[in-house]
């Protein structure tokens, strides 16, 4: 089966110039994913497992390693050496996020945020607007909200929205980073279902949770984080 990731030995640290701290947030952490493979990741808060995404997604520039991803448009590319545009598009069309937080524009409605993540992809206006609606209605956000501004939703309605947003695009990696964490037991369940059919078309993606329900028979692979050091596990926990 084709390999879509691999980490190899990466390391990244913050220095707090104003408390003279230096700390080591990643350490030789190495892992690789086939394609439609779950990696779920579990650990204490500050751990690093969110650093390990944002490395990937290059929020973060890690200080050592490699990540390489199969990319369908550059092929083999390093991601912690790739340039902007290319992550602009990587972003755009191959790599999806989803956060605990919404980040959205101003004056841009549920429904025009999830369509306009399928205009990114090339598709053309009916097919956007006709795949927002259905992912929408999927993740039960009421249709008197499609036109509303994300700004006045709860919580739990921003994270389906940002879950929605990811998943229409049906990347070729999707990172999900607590997705579930605000979500009642139905919306996790619709949550789930989604990625099911993710990994089936064969989308890789790697999941951070403290639910551990959740991850049960869905998960590929089982690693844990501990002090900036990633352990590959069969027994989950987040201690």
């Amino acid at each position: 089966m084709e390999e879509i990731l691999s980490i190899e030995h990466l390391s990244k640290s913050f220095t707090i110039h104003n408390l003279d701290k230096h700390i080591d947030a990643l350490r030789d952490v190495s892992l690789s994913l086939k394609k439609g493979e779950f990696a779920g990741i579990t650990g204490k808060s500050g751990s690093g497992k969110s650093t390990i995404f944002k490395c990937i997604y290059r929020t973060y520039a890690p200080q050592k390693g490699a990540i390489r991803y199969h990319s369908l448009k550059f092929g083999p590319i390093d991601l912690a050496e790739a340039g902007e545009r290319e992550m602009i598009y990587l972003r755009k069309h191959e790599i999806g996020y989803v956060s605990q937080f919404l980040n959205a524009m101003p004056r841009t409605t549920a429904r025009e945020l999830v369509g306009q993540a399928v205009l990114e992809m090339g598709c053309d206006r009916d097919y956007a607007e006709k795949e927002a609606q259905t992912i929408l209605a999927h993740f039960e956000l009421a249709p008197d909200l499609w036109d509303s501004y994300p700004a006045t939703f709860s919580g739990g309605e921003k994270l389906r929205l940002n879950i929605a947003r990811a998943m229409v695009k049906r990347p070729r990696l999707l990172l999900l980073d607590e997705p579930t964490a605000s979500l009642d037991v139905a919306a996790k369940w619709r949550v789930r279902a989604l990625i099911e059919q993710l990994m089936r078309e064969g989308t890789t993606m790697m999941g951070i949770f403290h639910d551990l329900a959740f991850m049960e028979n869905l998960c590929t692979r089982k690693y844990t984080v501990q002090d900036g050091r990633l352990w590959e596990t069969s027994a989950l926990s987040i201690c």
